[in-house]
């Protein structure tokens, strides 16, 4: 456009400089000719300004795009390492979970099968104050004071030797069983039992005098035993009645398969 406007800027110098006079007619049309190019030549200019500043705003945008683009995937990047990360912990987890889960049925199934086999040892002395069954994941053989001593002796008597003749047949076939042996007592005081001072000597004494029979007389393993007095403070029935006076007194012998295995994958 500007050549145009050039060119008849160059015809009206050649027209005058040539001393051709133009009509009126013919000078206005040139004059308005030029001014229409002068017009159409702002406007061209005004919309190249604008699709300059257009197309600056865009590359901008498309910078910006970018910019969040790269992010996005790098965030999306770390993200995914993170999900693939906790998934494989999660396998861990709940690979370790079915081991400890594993371990726990066999230890279940183990303390149901032992206490089956003692109860059919033991089967003639539960009308005389013996008792199994299982709290805790352990087997508890609880034997009222009556079924092992005279009344206020820490002597175990002949039926007493029976009954625990009977369970170390069993236990000496389970050697990966622990053995607890604990003296229990009511809340009666001690009376005129010469060198037994109180209830804690009570539990105590008839506690270890069990541990000897069983590791002297029915040689279990001394290792795989434990000998505790509990005195009067772990009853199983505060009713206060004779009957409730008599479950108090007594020795539990808790039996709990060994679980190195189980505590070896804890500690892993």
């Amino acid at each position: 456009m500007k050549i145009k406007y050039c060119l008849l800027v160059v015809t009206l110098m050649c027209a005058l400089h040539s001393c051709v006079v133009l009509s009126p007619k013919k000078y206005k049309a040139l004059v308005a000719q030029r001014d229409s190019l002068s017009t159409r030549t702002a406007t061209l200019e005004e919309q190249m300004a604008r699709l300059q500043a257009d197309t600056a705003r865009i590359h901008q945008e498309l910078a910006q795009l970018k910019t969040n683009y790269n992010a996005l995937n790098n965030n999306y990047s770390a993200s995914s390492s993170k999900v693939s990360q906790l998934s494989t912990d999660l396998q861990k987890r709940e690979a370790r979970l079915k081991e400890v889960e594993d371990i726990l049925r066999k230890r279940d199934e183990a303390t149901n099968a032992l206490k089956d086999k003692l109860q059919k040892a033991l089967l003639g002395f539960q009308q005389s104050g013996l008792s199994v069954d299982i709290r805790n994941g352990k087997v508890y053989v609880s034997l009222m004071d009556k079924l092992l001593f005279p009344s206020g002796s820490i002597v175990i008597d002949e039926k007493g030797k029976q009954a625990l003749k009977q369970l170390a047949a069993v236990l000496n076939k389970e050697p990966d069983i622990n053995i607890a042996v604990e003296g229990h007592t009511d809340d009666k005081k001690v009376k005129n039992l010469g060198q037994i001072k109180d209830n804690w000597d009570l539990s105590v004494l008839r506690s270890t005098s069990v541990t000897r029979y069983l590791t002297e007389v029915e040689k279990i393993d001394a290792r795989r035993l434990t000998a505790t007095g509990k005195g009067e403070f772990q009853p199983i029935d505060a009713a206060g009645t004779p009957e409730a006076l008599a479950r108090n007194r007594r020795i539990e012998i808790v039996l709990t398969p060994k679980l190195d295995e189980l505590y070896n994958l804890i500690t892993k």
